[in-house]
């Protein structure tokens, strides 16, 4: 595994801590929490989790081709065996972004236990500031509820768009893609207010 890809470990406990000074403590406090902070909220988590919702949607496209040709009042035989092809690489690329997400979600876990064992190592206000990271929380609100916001309004306008001679497999093909949308929206808009209330909670104090 590449150092980069590793996490700060978490704090040593109280009766084997030898920094020098408390300056020397809030230094290693400092780059632990901006790292791990990073690893939450960071540019390069946005991205991951985008392109986690990206896969998801690919993989979902994919599959539906199947669904589609198999629901609709026609049966076009060559429809249904470009179906089943697609639906192959579809049924993997869907199943890799849910480990992938599922993957994410445990390691945010492990992340935010190390953030809460530094934050308790001594207050430091430019650092806590930084941890609150209120702009990076507010993007990652907006462009959730953006994605809550389109699903809830699939969810209704789907069913209601899809014509009787549609048929049920664009309708389930709409109504995927509408339930990734809310669920990826979701967990963006908990991990947001849950980091948001987090670092407050931590942080509250600080000089």
């Amino acid at each position: 595994m590449s150092p980069r890809t590793l996490l700060p470990p978490p704090p040593p406990p109280a009766e084997l801590q030898t920094w020098p000074d408390r300056d020397a403590r809030i230094a290693d406090r400092a780059l632990a929490l901006d790292e791990l902070g990073r690893r939450l909220l960071g540019g390069g988590r946005l991205v991951m989790f985008l392109l986690g919702f990206l896969m998801l949607q690919l993989g979902w496209g994919l599959t539906s081709v199947l669904l589609i040709s198999l629901g609709s009042p026609v049966r076009d035989p060559i429809m249904m065996l470009t179906g089943l092809v697609a639906a192959v690489p579809g049924i993997g690329v869907l199943g890799t972004a849910v480990w992938l997400t599922v993957r994410a979600l445990r390691r945010d876990r492990v992340v935010r236990e190390r953030l809460v064992l530094w934050a308790a190592l001594d207050r430091h206000g430019p650092t806590d500031a930084r941890l609150r990271a209120p702009v990076l929380s507010v993007c990652w609100l907006l462009l959730s509820a953006a994605m809550c916001g389109l699903g809830l309004w699939m969810g209704f306008a789907v069913p209601m768009g899809v014509g009787r001679n549609d048929g049920y497999g664009l309708v389930a093909y709409g109504m995927g893609i509408a339930l990734i949308l809310w669920v990826t929206g979701l967990t963006g808009l908990v991990k947001a207010v849950g980091h948001h209330r987090l670092a407050l909670r931590l942080t509250r104090g600080g000089h």
